[in-house]
């Protein structure tokens, strides 16, 4: 068990201890008044942790408090950790971004494309362009999620069992052949839609390196960066660490407990989800962005390039465009103006726009449960946020994190 320790005073860090009240107690509110079972925020500058504060319970049901070590549902924070494991491939010349998909999975190679119709009767045309890995990387691929709730196509993959999990029994290879055979949502390319395309990315890291994503992660990724508490599921030695998963009471709108969905991660899965499959700690998940904000190096231990790190951090929606213009934005607290996409991570494109505090060029991503992080590479900033409250569009979490932890810093 490792945990993870401030590193710098508030004062050499630039932050006001006063104004850092602001954030600790917008959180507590939160939870005081039941929106939210606990939480840990962490806020670090220049690579050091300069604050932590935890608040609240892992467990409300058990009295059991957010302790330093628990072990959370990062979900889509899963998203560049998958990107992570694909780039360190292409740097090893094992694939290209322009390479077709149905290179290494050849069900996309007869993908058709939504053009009308009924859910029972759908009308499809083939691609004009192939899916490229890039398309997957960027969302631009044309695939989608079936909780989405916005298209006919998000319809058809509930149909065939992909909504919050997975058919019974199914694999990545199953999982990934399964959407191949449904209709994408747009032509690869041409619209930006969230989707299953980082599954689909772990899969390809899997024929390509010829090991399955979870022996990958912890040979290639966890072990070089000491991630110990981070897997595909928690080992049953330390089910007293993980936190309980919520949901919103549909009456109440109090945090009640999603026990079955919960239980999910304390056994091995058959299907090893890239897009949003893993647990981890703040601890680990640190670990991770360090590595990222020091240019894919941490410790001694190198990942990726500083130049592939850039060209990750880099928005890669045509025309410098931002999600509004070019995509189809999900349903999260989040607006999507100002913010482009790179390969696996958003990324700040324009911060008037955005409308919250940050810098062009910061990237990061959030979880289902309600996680976030971001990296700031101007100003050195680092924050992560860990809780375990399913939808993250429940309550206004993310916005009011940046901007709580930005007021904070006064140098």
């Amino acid at each position: 068990m490792t945990t993870l320790q401030n590193e710098i005073s508030h004062a050499d860090a630039g932050l006001d201890p006063s104004r850092l009240e602001r954030l600790n107690a917008h959180f507590e509110h939160y939870v005081d008044d039941g929106r939210l079972p606990g939480f840990h925020l962490v806020v670090a500058r220049h690579g050091k942790v300069a604050h932590q504060h935890r608040y609240g319970m892992r467990d409300l049901e058990s009295a059991l408090p957010v302790e330093a070590d628990t072990i959370y549902r990062i979900y889509s924070m899963t998203k560049p950790i998958t990107s992570v494991a694909l780039m360190m491939l292409v740097e090893e010349g094992k694939l290209q971004l322009n390479d077709p998909v149905s290179k290494f999975i050849p069900s996309f190679g007869n993908a058709q494309v939504w053009r009308g119709g009924s859910v029972v009767k759908p009308f499809t045309e083939p691609v004009t362009e192939p899916m490229l890995v890039w398309h997957l990387l960027t969302h631009t691929s044309g695939l989608t999620y079936g909780f989405l709730y916005q298209s006919a196509v998000d319809d058809l993959y509930r149909r065939a069992g992909y909504e919050w999990g997975i058919p019974r029994g199914a694999t990545l290879a199953d999982a990934c052949d399964t959407w191949a055979s449904l209709p994408l949502l747009f032509q690869p390319g041409t619209e930006w839609n969230y989707s299953v395309a980082t599954d689909v990315v772990g899969r390809i890291v899997e024929v390509v390196s010829g090991e399955s994503l979870d022996a990958f992660f912890a040979k290639r990724i966890f072990a070089p960066l000491q991630m110990r508490d981070t897997g595909f599921f928690v080992p049953e030695e330390h089910h007293g660490r993980l936190a309980a998963l919520y949901q919103p009471d549909p009456e109440t709108r109090l945090a009640k407990q999603l026990d079955t969905m919960g239980r999910a991660a304390t056994r091995a899965p058959n299907f090893l989800g890239g897009g949003g499959g893993l647990v981890s700690t703040a601890h680990d998940y640190h670990r991770f962005m360090m590595m990222l904000a020091n240019g894919g190096e941490l410790d001694g231990a190198r990942l990726l390039s500083p130049r592939t790190l850039r060209l990750m951090t880099s928005n890669h929606l045509p025309g410098n465009a931002d999600i509004s213009q070019f995509g189809r934005p999900i349903d999260l607290e989040n607006a999507y103006d100002g913010f482009g996409f790179g390969l696996g991570f958003s990324v700040v494109v324009d911060a008037a726009a955005a409308k919250v505090h940050g810098s062009v060029g910061d990237f990061g991503w959030g979880g289902a449960a309600s996680t976030t992080f971001w990296i700031d590479p101007t100003d050195g900033v680092a924050a992560a946020f860990y809780t375990q409250l399913l939808p993250s569009s429940t309550w206004p979490i993310r916005p009011y994190f940046r901007n709580l932890v930005y007021q904070a810093f006064v140098d």
